[in-house]
């Protein structure tokens, strides 16, 4: 994962298990500290504690759908900048039969390579040999221009100059939504920290209440820790379960397997 934050450098399996631990001592904890207080003063009301729980919780709640809605949109950006990709290269594709040779040629082998890039960075395959997007641009944009000067004034050579454009932009975008549109690791701290308070808070109320402890504070646990590593699954694309499906790049690559005349 690229970023920073208390999260950046665990694995997802990490982040489940910091999660659920971090939970069961702060449950823990709040209950512990509750007993001793009712042990060594005056009894404590569980009416306004459970008053002060329940709006702490509710905050927290607040946050995690807060924090899913951030990632969720991230995700649907991802999967809209990949289509609009995939349509930009195709139509660039289609466009270089209308320039002359050997730019028609060499023009459709760039955008083959940059399709297998593409979908090499994506992590749906490797391919030896691939070069970078970089280059690849490079490589487009100078096609494009030499077929400019070959044929000024061409409105479809400014059409097809113009889908050129487009791709480079878009890799851009791509990019943008994929590696730099992360939940911010100062957000992280803050919900953990809310976390912490409510869970001691919610433990807490139990030993003020002096209930034993209950067997479904492990299912609080367990639930929170698998909505947090859901969150953090969606916020980072390409390593966990949860990623945006690349058929539209497949399908792309497919299509442009044979030469077009």
């Amino acid at each position: 994962m690229q970023g920073d934050g208390p999260l950046a450098s665990l694995p997802l399996w990490g982040i489940f298990i910091a999660t659920l631990l971090l939970v069961l001592f702060s449950v823990e904890g709040g209950y512990r500290w509750a007993r001793y207080k009712q042990n060594r003063s005056e009894q404590e009301k569980e009416a306004p504690v459970g008053a002060m729980v329940g709006a702490t919780l509710g905050l927290l709640a607040f946050l995690l759908a807060f924090t899913f809605g951030m990632a969720a949109d991230a995700f649907h950006a991802r999967k809209h900048a990949l289509v609009e990709e995939a349509n930009a290269i195709g139509t660039t594709y289609l466009r270089a039969g209308l320039i002359p040779e050997p730019h028609r040629t060499e023009t459709r082998q760039v955008l083959r390579d940059y399709v297998k890039e593409r979908l090499q960075y994506a992590g749906v395959e490797k391919v030896q040999g691939v070069r970078s997007s970089k280059e690849l641009h490079n490589q487009l944009w100078t096609q494009a221009a030499a077929a400019g000067e070959k044929n000024p004034g061409s409105e479809v050579v400014a059409l097809f100059i113009e889908s050129v454009n487009k791709v480079i932009d878009l890799h851009a975008e791509r990019v943008m939504v994929r590696e730099r549109s992360r939940i911010p690791g100062t957000y992280w701290i803050v919900l953990y920290v809310v976390s912490i308070f409510a869970l001691a808070a919610m433990g807490y109320h139990g030993g003020v209440a002096g209930t034993a402890r209950s067997p479904v504070m492990l299912a609080v646990a367990i639930a929170f820790s698998a909505v947090i590593l859901l969150i953090a699954d969606i916020d980072r694309p390409g390593e966990g379960g949860i990623t945006v499906n690349q058929g539209a790049m497949i399908d792309l690559r497919d299509s442009m397997a044979e030469p077009k005349p």
